[in-house]
């Protein structure tokens, strides 16, 4: 059995990777002519645009916490950075604001 036919068996993509994947195997993706400029590019943008550069201390209650981190746990990933990505939703907008105000 090929690598192709193996990796294509094994592995369960959603509609979106297989799209791509189909455009792929077509051929119809081509390498930049500028590749090593665009790739430095590339990972100055991620570096510059993941990187945590302030640290901060919060109170939470201990039942919210734990519901945290089960679905961090969940998730696959720690509860610190599911914190992190929940904050950085809701700062540039991306997180439906369904607050209760009393």
């Amino acid at each position: 059995m090929s690598k192709k036919t193996k990796r294509k068996k094994d592995t369960k993509l959603d509609p979106e990777e297989k799209t791509l994947l189909a455009s792929v195997e077509r051929g119809e993706w081509k390498t930049v002519a500028n590749f090593d400029e665009e790739l430095t590019i590339a990972k100055k943008a991620a570096a510059n645009s993941l990187r945590k550069d302030a640290r901060i201390n919060i109170r939470l209650f201990s039942a919210d916490l734990e519901c945290i981190k089960q679905k961090a746990a969940y998730e696959g990933l720690p509860y610190q950075s599911l914190i992190a990505s929940i904050l950085h939703l809701y700062a540039v907008g991306n997180l439906n604001r369904n607050i209760n105000r009393v």
